[in-house]
């Protein structure tokens, strides 16, 4: 029975990550799709701030390209000037996560111990190990999702007749 079939991640050390980088874009997808859209779609007024919805598609966005692209060697387009727009707004969110969590779980389930520490060519940082790319990613997201979690907060203490989520 292969590593798919049987629900079970060929390394444990792949299952590790991906289970915080999973978790972490869980809650990244909820807190984007669950705030009203003027808190959604709110830029706070410093140069080169993004909104919760633009920082969390970048966010995927980010997780598509190293996990399917670079780990996996998928091939994946990816234009990250698009990603800062807000696009779909958080329903169009919500989807794109349905579809892309299942492609990425499946893809790291495959992974092998022997594999982690292979060499990879990555687009922007040279050699890199699997390991540092999944590690690249968990990072990129928890940064992500505390920098979505103060910007919502933000918007929310700038317009008080918005309620809390």
């Amino acid at each position: 029975m292969s590593a798919r079939e049987s629900g079970s991640f060929e390394s444990p050390e792949a299952a590790a990550f991906w289970r915080y980088i999973s978790s972490t874009l869980d809650r990244l997808v909820d807190l984007a799709a669950g705030c009203v859209p003027e808190v959604a779609a709110w830029t706070p007024p410093a140069p080169g701030a993004n909104s919760v919805l633009a920082i969390a598609n970048h966010t995927l966005a980010n997780a598509e390209e190293n996990l399917l692209g670079v780990v996996l060697g998928e091939r994946v387009a990816r234009d990250r000037e698009a990603e800062f727009d807000p696009g779909a707004g958080p329903d169009g969110l919500r989807v794109r996560w349905q579809a892309l969590r299942p492609a990425l779980e499946a893809g790291l389930r495959t992974l092998r111990d022997d594999r982690m520490g292979a060499p990879l060519s990555h687009p922007r940082r040279g050699e890199i190990t699997v390991r540092e790319v999944l590690l690249v990613v968990a990072r990129h997201a928890a940064e992500h999702l505390g920098q979505a979690e103060l910007t919502r907060d933000l918007a929310q203490a700038r317009s008080p007749s918005i309620p809390a989520q």
